[in-house]
């Protein structure tokens, strides 16, 4: 892993690879269900959200987000009810 890595990452902008890791960490619609109250989950892709939001300089969108964070990781905070759940259907 060594130098070759280090060396790759320095081409790459700070944002750009917390972009990449907020992309990667983020729960698909696909998997909300599965993944809704996985408290590890949730603060994963929180604390990379804040990341992302702090180095594009909006520290009070970061902070929103690692308060999430902190909630999930504290167990302050739940799943929200599923968005579909309870949306009326056309018949």
């Amino acid at each position: 892993m060594g130098n070759v890595l280090t060396s790759d990452l320095t081409q790459i902008d700070s944002l750009e690879l917390a972009q990449a890791l907020a992309a990667k960490l983020a729960i698909a619609p696909n998997d909300w269900h599965k993944l809704k109250g996985n408290r590890k989950v949730q603060a994963q892709q929180h604390l990379s959200a804040a990341l992302v939001f702090l180095l594009n300089d909006n520290p009070a969108a970061a902070l929103q987000h690692l308060e999430q964070a902190q909630g999930w990781l504290d167990r302050t905070i739940s799943a929200p009810p599923c968005p579909d759940h309870g949306r009326k259907t056309a018949s």
